[in-house]
């Protein structure tokens, strides 16, 4: 499937995941509306993607964890692009500590922003691809959507319920020829794995968010009849 012209939302695209699909999309001739909690990020990002691949950006500075916040982000930047053909789910937090441990806000938290920011801005963005009967939807899950881990139950809980969520979408909307994908990466090397304490390791062995953005951008190229429905990617020799 050619991109060229396309348009896609991006949330959490100022760093990490976000940043690196947002390139690779760029680079396709794909106009995008990227969200994220911090417009200095975003500013930044869409003054390289303008200038680099003569695509349109359009930003919105925004915390999806807020039902309010994601809707007028998603509202605004469809309204922006005139079009949306594609959604990237990826904005996403964690911390870790036991049950025992972790206070029930940071608890809250971390399912808000991952389940239901995921949520709210899906729900958002669905009237336009329904309208038009096509689109792609990429949720970034985690292997921890798989499996738990001790002191991972906040993020473990809210990235399975992410590939919930993901399959139960997909058999809603994929009649109206709209393919809904979840993606399960291992530990990635991104700012947001290192300050959650995660080891990161040799750059050259480890993960870097530039592989899931070949991965999402393979997803996406695949013509029209058929989806991937769910994919894990892992790094092949990690120390």
């Amino acid at each position: 499937m050619d991109l060229k012209n396309r348009t896609a939302i991006i949330t959490g695209a100022g760093k990490g995941i976000g940043k690196a699909i947002a390139v690779q999309l760029a680079k396709e001739g794909v106009h995008l509306g990227l969200t994220a909690r911090t417009s200095s990020d975003l500013e930044s990002l869409r003054t390289e993607l303008e200038s680099a691949y003569g695509v349109k950006v359009y930003t919105a500075a925004a915390d999806i964890a807020k039902r309010g916040a994601a809707e007028q982000a998603v509202g605004s930047l469809i309204s922006s692009l005139g079009s949306l053909d594609i959604l990237i789910n990826n904005a996403g937090i964690a911390q870790f500590g036991t049950v025992a441990e972790m206070e029930p806000e940071l608890w809250e938290s971390i399912i808000q922003t991952n389940l239901m920011g995921t949520y709210y801005v899906t729900r958002a963005a669905l009237p336009t691809l329904l309208a038009q009967a096509s689109g792609s939807i990429i949720n970034i899950s985690s292997t921890a959507g798989e499996r738990g881990f001790a002191t991972g139950s906040a993020y473990c809980a809210s990235k399975h319920a992410v590939l919930g969520f993901t399959e139960a979408l997909m058999q809603e909307v994929r009649k109206s020829n709209i393919r809904v994908t979840a993606l399960t990466p291992s530990t990635v090397n991104t700012e947001l794995a290192a300050n959650a304490g995660l080891k990161i390791g040799d750059e050259d062995r480890m993960m870097q968010p530039e592989d899931i953005a070949e991965l999402v951008l393979a997803t996406l190229k695949l013509p029209a009849r058929v989806f991937i429905k769910n994919a894990g990617i892992w790094t092949t020799n990690p120390q």
